[in-house]
């Protein structure tokens, strides 16, 4: 099998600061900040001027994989730390009139088809969750956070055992984040 031989950049906007202190790489930025654990045995993440160089050495394809994976993840996170990510959702009722509120780090809805007891939705993180109406918008810096808080949201009202083309209420993603370059 053939050894890779690989040094990819990534390059730092203005703006963002990015500490590495291996395993962990905190990243800073003026929308928020986050880190997260990247580690594998192959890859190396250093720090140069305004980059940040992968370097694999006598690799085969699997740390590459990896070492791919790390450089979304980072390039996710500059993302989120420069622009929110934000999901929109939409409350559809039209048996019973559903009621959605906001606890601290919950999202409850109540009246779901008629149903006595609320259903809970955590809302992971620093997400925040703004409801207007029927319209939800889920925002956070970091995608993982975001995107999990939305399906949390959705999951809530997941319906078993009835015919979806009748049983249309539910809570749903319309909307997820999308950056043009």
């Amino acid at each position: 099998m053939p050894k890779l031989n690989i040094t990819d950049k990534i390059e730092i906007p203005e703006g963002v600061e990015i500490l590495i202190e291996a395993p962990m790489i905190k990243i800073k930025g003026p929308e928020g900040e986050m880190e997260k654990r990247l580690f594998h045995p192959m890859v190396k993440i250093s720090k140069e001027k305004n980059e940040l160089v992968f370097i694999l050495k006598n690799g085969t394809k699997r740390e590459k994989m990896m070492m791919k994976t790390f450089e979304a993840h980072i390039k996710n996170m500059i993302q989120g730390s420069t622009q929110k990510y934000e999901y929109h959702l939409r409350v559809c009722s039209s048996h019973f009139p559903m009621t959605v509120t906001k606890e601290s780090d919950k999202v409850i809805v109540k009246n779901f088809l008629g149903e006595k007891i609320p259903r809970v939705a955590r809302i992971m993180g620093d997400s925040e969750v703004e409801i207007k109406g029927t319209e939800i918008s889920v925002k956070s810096p970091n995608k993982e956070v975001a995107g999990q808080t939305a399906a949390n949201i959705e999951k809530s009202t997941r319906l078993t055992n009835k015919d979806r083309r009748r049983f249309q209420d539910g809570i749903f993603i319309t909307e997820k984040p999308s950056f043009k370059k």
